[in-house]
């Protein structure tokens, strides 16, 4: 396989670094770069259907895809989000294959992967503005109120009522295909919320900042530009294949795996060709707290137990009851990368409360992490190449070095050449860096 010279990492080689250091390269200025972040999928057609914060960049994933394997024909992300990496690969004729956890992310994937023809097209359409007609109606049914907390502060009553109604109608179409109409229903819901994107995680308008609330007629023009977003994007449909399982990143081809699909899996050994993902990083940000408002809406959620089940079953997952067990958690594998002792007696010792759930929390992800590159390994063929785009993190000072100790992992389970260059600056506060860490399975 072809591999073309490197603009993000210096061109590999196949000496095995098992037992060195992992070669690092960096550079002496970075800045933020927005364009390898979600914000430049806004207008990459079914890659901003949704603005979800666990996405990535299509350019970036395109990138690698240049450079390191431009004859690859499987290429696997194991932390699939929201499908960038296998629609990507899909889109320039390759098979791309991707696990989540969380079924809504798999369902959205599907959905942005699939092929429309001109003709589900036209009736998603025309189903749009049947929908629209009824939740226009004052005596039409209401759909379930999502028991989603505290929900008057996402929506006012007017909003609130028109996307009651908009999903009833959406819902009767259900003996027809729906999956286009839930996914404008999506970006209307958010669009009429409260909820505000200033920061990387999701907060709320403060009340000053919220609009007078605008008419009907307004909601209803929000829906059907949204529905034509959708559409335009729905046209374009890609040449090769994908397959999106719902999977556990820890499982692998394990059948007994708690969340694990080893089954689904199982055909893919010895077949990856490149394995290019994004895991949730080290910083307590709570994916299924983002995506909340989605997963109630389209019933993948129901309580918040559920939620805090699945964010435990998450690699770095820490919402409801998924806090609560950090407390008692104890490690159960031996390998622990060098320096990592160190940062985790520190982060114990900086806070009395909370001190010890989050040096748990830090050791628990490392911990996950390498049970999922073990896992990934049997998926790849021989000569294969890995790249996580992966960022460090600061507990109370001190600075937690993801892409260090992910690097000493990959080297631990047998994986070569592995190396580290900086890609950019995460935000303004100083030390946070997104790294790209690669390496390769021996030939």
């Amino acid at each position: 396989m072809k591999r073309q010279k490197s603009r993000l990492l210096p061109r590999a080689d196949s000496k095995c670094c098992s037992d060195s250091a992992p070669a690092k390269s960096g550079a002496n200025k970075l800045s933020q770069r927005a364009e390898l972040t979600f914000k430049q999928n806004r207008q990459q057609g079914r890659h901003g259907w949704l603005r979800l914060t666990p996405a990535y960049s299509v350019r970036l994933v395109e990138q690698i895809l240049d450079e390191f394997a431009p004859d690859a024909d499987v290429v696997f992300d194991p932390f699939s989000g929201t499908g960038t990496t296998a629609l990507c690969a899909a889109y320039r004729g390759k098979t791309g294959i991707a696990t989540d956890i969380n079924p809504f992310l798999v369902w959205l994937a599907n959905a942005k992967a699939r092929s429309y023809d001109e003709a589900s097209i036209e009736s998603f359409r025309h189903a749009a503005q049947l929908a629209v007609q009824s939740a226009a109606d004052a005596s039409g049914t209401l759909a379930e109120r999502p028991p989603l907390s505290n929900i008057e502060r996402w929506w006012g009553p007017a909003a609130l009522t028109f996307l009651l109604r908009l999903k009833a109608a959406i819902d009767a179409h259900e003996a027809g295909d729906a999956t286009l109409l839930k996914v404008a229903f999506c970006r209307t819901m958010m669009q009429l919320s409260n909820a505000a994107f200033n920061h990387q995680s999701m907060s709320f308008k403060s009340p000053a900042s919220i609009a007078a609330v605008p008419g009907a007629d307004a909601f209803a023009a929000q829906f059907l530009s949204d529905v034509d977003h959708v559409a335009v994007a729905a046209v374009d449909n890609p040449s090769g294949s994908t397959q999106y399982i719902h999977s556990n990143a820890r499982g692998g081809l394990a059948e007994a795996h708690p969340g694990g699909n080893g089954a689904a899996l199982a055909k893919w050994r010895n077949r990856v060709d490149l394995l290019i993902t994004s895991p949730p990083y080290p910083n307590r940000m709570s994916y299924i707290r983002e995506l909340r408002p989605y997963m109630y809406w389209l019933r993948f959620l129901s309580t918040g137990r559920q939620a805090g089940e699945l964010d435990w079953e998450a690699i770095g997952g820490t919402w409801g009851v998924a806090t609560s067990r950090l407390a008692e958690w104890v490690p159960a594998n031996e390998f622990v990368p060098a320096g990592m002792t160190g940062i985790l007696e520190n982060i114990r010792g900086a806070h009395e409360k909370n001190g010890k759930l989050l040096a748990n929390y830090v050791h628990k992800y490392f911990e996950d992490m390498f049970e999922h590159l073990g896992a990934m390994l049997p998926l790849l063929r021989p000569g294969a190449t890995v790249h996580y785009i992966v960022g460090n993190s600061i507990f109370y000072g001190h600075m937690v070095s993801a892409e260090q100790f992910l690097a000493q992992q990959m080297a631990a389970v047998g994986l070569c050449d592995v190396r580290i260059v900086p890609i950019r600056k995460r935000n303004s506060k100083k030390g946070l860096v997104e790294f790209h860490v690669t390496a390769a399975r021996q030939t």
